[in-house]
């Protein structure tokens, strides 16, 4: 066994990974208690729309293409030339489209305050949020190109720093300034973390020499657009669809229950944390130089003996340990959390099981397919939230949560059936 684990590149990246994981459980756990403590349920419920809002943006900004710099600098960084390229035009990409979109925010923050809070004035938060975003696109692009490069331990050196300095300063504005010192820390804190990610890269600030305007090439920019295309989908659509069941929860019941909701959902982002950085960090770089079916049969079946087994043991004991969870994360007030995590859990856990196979319609640029996918999964949770909520209240959104992932993950096998369950067609 500690043969296999010294040799298993996977099981070492995820061990590093697992340190990184677990400061940003425990910077979600402060944040989560501070919130519960003096904002309560119902601020956990605005919080939640503002952190879909701003997710969406802040992919927006930087045009999906997180993935495709991860993916041509891993491919290119012994090509100086075509690394030069595909860094320039994706940096000058970013910093235009940003711009635009922090403009935009700026000039029309009231009309955006109505769509993400309603009759609560906060028109000054999404102010902030549009001068500090250019600064988080810059800390997005930095930390693709550590990424590409397999920079692991010092990408996972600035993650956990960065949880750490977040954790300082939203605590601080939360305890000054309650609800709005929350809302400010969900869109300023990304932007802070740039001082850290700098101070990180200066080693390596020969590559940013690559960075040049004379450099941006159309082709570069269409071959980019394939990432960007299949990421905008995600960005604009998910988080829009989640502001939109969180609002039927909240018209067809109350405030409490999305509130309810949302503490359910930042559980589930802290455990499955663990996976998706994983996918991030080895499998997207992994999936982009590999160029058969049986190499990629064969890494997803690693990542299923290798980290799922670990996952499902994971989820298992959240689950026992529920009660003690929501009391330590939240606070007693949240007691009712406790009946949506059987079905956040099981959902979560096909969810896993899905992102394994589907981060291959990212690294290979399967364009038709992801949207077809991406699609499918946004219209099927909507309408089964919609569905369930009616007939469960909110514990009817994490039944719509585990059955939309299931038809999900059924249609991503679909897709990757001949790669995946008839191998000699492999050949």
């Amino acid at each position: 066994m500690l043969n296999f684990s010294n040799s298993n590149i996977l099981l070492k990246i995820a061990s590093l990974n697992s340190f990184s994981v677990i400061v940003r459980i425990g910077v979600g756990f402060i944040t989560s208690k501070i919130i519960a403590l003096f904002i309560g349920v119902e601020g956990m419920a605005l919080i939640g729309n503002l952190r879909n809002f701003s997710t969406s943006v802040q992919t927006f900004s930087t045009l999906g293409l997180y993935n495709g710099i991860i993916k041509y600098t891993a491919q290119f960084k012994i090509d100086v030339k075509q690394l030069s390229k595909s860094l320039s035009t994706s940096f000058y990409l970013i910093f235009f489209t940003t711009c635009v979109i922090s403009s935009s925010m700026y000039f029309y923050a009231d009309y955006i305050n109505t769509y993400i809070f309603n009759t609560f004035q906060f028109a000054y938060i999404i102010r902030i949020f549009a001068l500090a975003l250019p600064f988080y696109s810059l800390n997005l692009f930095l930390y693709a190109i550590l990424n590409g490069y397999s920079y692991y331990k010092r990408y996972l050196f600035i993650n956990i720093c960065s949880q750490i300095f977040g954790v300082c300063i939203t605590v601080f504005l939360i305890w000054n300034h309650n609800i709005d010192g929350a809302l400010i820390s969900v869109v300023l804190t990304p932007s802070l973390i740039l001082l850290i990610t700098l101070l990180a890269v200066v080693k390596y600030k020969n590559n940013l020499a690559l960075i040049k305007l004379k450099h941006v090439t159309a082709k570069m920019a269409l071959n980019l657009s394939s990432y960007s295309l299949m990421v905008l989908i995600s960005a604009i659509t998910v988080p829009l669809i989640y502001i939109a069941i969180r609002n039927y929860i909240i018209e067809s019941i109350d405030l409490k229950a999305a509130g309810y909701w949302e503490a359910m959902s930042r559980v589930s982002s802290y455990y499955l944390m663990f996976v998706t950085t994983l996918l991030s960090l080895y499998v997207l770089p992994k999936y982009s130089k590999i160029n058969t079916k049986e190499a990629f049969r064969k890494e997803v079946i690693n990542f299923y003996k290798t980290i799922i087994p670990l996952f499902a043991i994971g989820l298992i004991i959240i689950y026992l340990l529920r009660s003690f969870v929501i009391v330590i994360v939240f606070s007693k007030e949240f007691e009712p959390v406790e009946d949506l995590f059987l079905w956040q859990l099981l959902g979560d856990f096909i969810k896993a099981l899905s992102l394994v196979i589907t981060y291959q319609l990212l690294a290979k640029k399967m364009v038709l397919e992801y949207i077809i996918i991406e699609l499918f999964s946004v219209v099927t949770i909507y309408l089964l939230s919609i569905y369930y909520i009616d007939i469960y209240g909110v514990k009817g959104a994490t039944i719509a949560h585990f059955v939309s992932f299931f038809l999900h993950y059924c249609l991503v096998l679909f897709v990757f059936r001949k790669t995946l369950f008839f191998k000699s067609l492999l050949k």
